[in-house]
């Protein structure tokens, strides 16, 4: 048994005429009926009942095509991955990354991605830490950034960037006038923290451990990082973000701004994270220097 004989056996089926199968098949009929003549033979049963020039498939004929056209689609995925591995930069890229990442990376990374590999498609999705450790196990994405501490049995990771924690303030706190903030001072104000599940609430309240005794279920807490920036504006308090996500939109200029702290500045180490039996190590090679190519503002990328 072929998988040539079973492209003939489909034609076949589809054309319910051998000579129209035979040209469907770029071969001649004879050569077409003596191949699904000898697959008859070796299965000992008839796939078609041949009645003048009426072609009908018989019900075990059916079950056999149906069979041959999953063993044909199977074939051909077999050959998309073999191509891909000749090409590793031109099967889908499922890339994910954490929520306090995504919205501000992504709109910079992907047209560096289309200018280094312009036949890879990408499909993009945004989710916790935990949640993608899941996602990996199972391949549902192939490469994920996210920030450290991180480990899982089976996924390695690649150090892109070590990115620093700045404070975000509205232009009316007295802050506003400091030219670095000490990370102690923190305790003393009204935190704006992201709610339980996001792994940069956890990095934060690193920053000011005493801010773990201060917090309680009278403050605000953000869905986002989006939602922090706005109700700092609205003067509700003040927050810590990665630097990617402080920088004020137009509209918030002249509400918003943002101090370093002091010397050494507490960041967040950002890397690349994919399962070790991932087949296209160029992908890797090629999404390293595309977020490096970014060029993102106040980040310290890693050799």
């Amino acid at each position: 048994m072929t998988l040539t004989e079973l492209r003939y056996i489909i034609a076949v089926a589809k054309e319910k005429h051998f000579g129209r199968a035979a040209d469907a098949c770029f071969v001649s009929q004879p050569t077409l009926s003596v191949a699904i003549k000898k697959l008859e033979d070796e299965l000992g049963a008839a796939l078609f009942e041949r009645c003048n020039n009426e072609i009908k498939v018989t019900p075990f004929g059916e079950q056999i095509i149906t069979q041959a056209q999953k063993v044909m689609h199977e074939a051909a995925i077999l050959k998309d991955m073999a191509t891909i591995q000749k090409d590793q930069l031109t099967g889908l890229l499922r890339l994910g990354a954490i929520y306090t990442i995504g919205p501000y990376l992504f709109p910079a990374l992907i047209p560096q991605l289309k200018k280094l590999a312009p036949k890879m498609p990408i499909a993009i999705q945004e989710d916790f830490t935990e949640n993608f450790r899941l996602k990996l196990r199972q391949g549902e994405v192939d490469v994920v950034i996210l920030s450290l501490p991180f480990t899982e049995p089976g996924i390695v990771t690649l150090p892109l960037y070590n990115e620093p924690f700045v404070v975000l303030l509205p232009d009316t706190h007295a802050w506003h006038k400091k030219k670095v903030i000490n990370p102690n001072a923190l305790a003393k104000e009204n935190m704006l923290l992201l709610g339980q599940g996001h792994c940069l609430r956890e990095q934060i309240l690193s920053v000011c451990y005493d801010c773990r005794h201060t917090i309680n279920e009278q403050h605000y807490i953000g869905s986002s990082l989006e939602t922090l920036r706005y109700m700092v504006a609205s003067g509700l308090g003040i927050t810590v973000l990665p630097i990617t996500a402080a920088h004020p939109t137009n509209e918030q200029k002249t509400q918003l701004s943002y101090r370093p702290f002091t010397q050494p500045p507490p960041q967040r180490q950002i890397v690349l994270a994919w399962r070790k039996t991932f087949p296209r190590p160029k992908v890797i090679d090629v999404l390293r220097k595309a977020v490096l190519a970014c060029k993102l503002e106040g980040i310290q990328p890693l050799p």
